[in-house]
Order: structure tokens, then sequence, then C-alpha cells
């Protein structure tokens, strides 16, 4: 009898230990799955279109068709106007002329939840004048974000932060994946990048 006991609880042991196992694994898989890696170094940006912040849309193929662009993933509104965000923008406000004479168009991504997310990088912009050669898209639940495989899933988050320099056909010459709130390229970071492309395209 107490031989029995024993060989059931190893038993009913052993079905406890691997139902979580299994969980577990099974959890992993389904993640891998639905999560898209971010884009590397050498490889084509996927295309996307998405609402600027003022009316109409911008499609990455078709700017990208003027010269090289710099893709910048803020992280939106996680709940609040993200204070670093607003850093690293008037960091490439200030070397705007810089970009210009590099032939770059410069795209920020405001992602976030509902359908204000528009006014709500309205007031991010603020009273900042964003140049012609610089725009700012909105990224509604997250659709980009997603499809770039930069969305941080958790309470207050939104993206992880992430800059690409893109060729004018759409190749990866440079890309950052931030795996906190900092860690952020400066527009120093990209200038250097840029010409670091542009030489090389001119071999």
């Amino acid at each position: 009898m107490l031989k029995t006991v024993i060989a059931n609880f190893r038993q009913r042991l052993r079905y406890e230990w691997l139902v979580p196992m299994l969980l577990v694994a099974m959890s992993g898989f389904w993640f891998s799955v639905a999560t898209a890696a971010p884009p590397k170094s050498g490889e084509v940006a996927p295309d996307f279109e998405l609402a600027n912040v003022d009316g109409g849309t911008t499609k990455l193929s078709t700017i990208a068709e003027r010269g090289p662009v710099v893709l910048i993933v803020l992280r939106g509104f996680p709940g609040y106007q993200c204070p670093l965000c607003n850093v690293q923008v008037n960091d490439f406000l200030k070397s705007q002329e810089k970009f210009q004479q590099a032939g770059a168009q410069v795209v920020f991504v405001y992602p976030g939840a509902g359908s204000g997310l528009a006014q709500k990088a309205k007031q991010f912009r603020g009273e900042r004048v964003i140049p012609e050669h610089y725009t700012l898209l909105v990224d509604p639940d997250y659709q980009f974000t997603k499809q770039y495989g930069l969305r941080w899933n958790a309470p207050n988050e939104t993206a992880y932060p992430a800059t690409f320099v893109l060729n004018s056909d759409r190749k990866i010459a440079f890309s950052k994946v931030s795996d906190s709130h900092g860690g952020r390229t400066s527009a120093k970071d990209v200038l250097e990048q840029l010409a670091k492309s542009q030489n090389q395209s001119a071999k």
C-alpha cells in the first residue's frame, strides 16, 4: 500500500513539473513567432506608410528616393511626454542645417495607443518648428513598431528607442536599438554615420 502511494505521488509530482515547463516553452515559441526582430545593418528596411502629425501620410520608399533617411523611433506617449525624447529631438533640430547639407531626411516616429495620438504628438512638438526635411509621424496602436520588432510590451512602455540610417535604396547603413530609455544616438553620431556611408558609396 505504501509503495503504491509513493509511486502515485512521484507520478503526480512529475506531471506538476512537466506542465509549467511545457507552458514556458510554448510561451517562448509564440513570443518568437509573434514578434519580429529589428532590421539590422546591411538589410533593406521594411517599407511603411504612416500619418503625419499635421495630416497626410509619408511612405518610406517615396522619401528614400530623394536621398538618405534618418529614421528615429521615439518612445512616443507611454502615458506622459518622454523627457529624453525631448532632449533627443532638440539635439537633432540644432543640427538641421547639417542634415540638410547632407541631403538627408530626418523622420521621427511617435508611437502610442489610441486614436488621440496625433494630438499627443502635437503637444510633444509644442512650439518647436519642424523644418521641411524633418517629419514627425504617428504610429497609433503600434503597427509600425511591431513591424520593426521594437514594441516594448510592458506597463507604461511603448517602443524601444531606435535609430536607423538608410541609403536611398532603403539599405540600412547604421542601426542602434536601445534596451532602456537612454542609450540614444546623438545628431553628431548620425552625421558621422551619414558621412561614412556617403564616402563608401562614392568609392
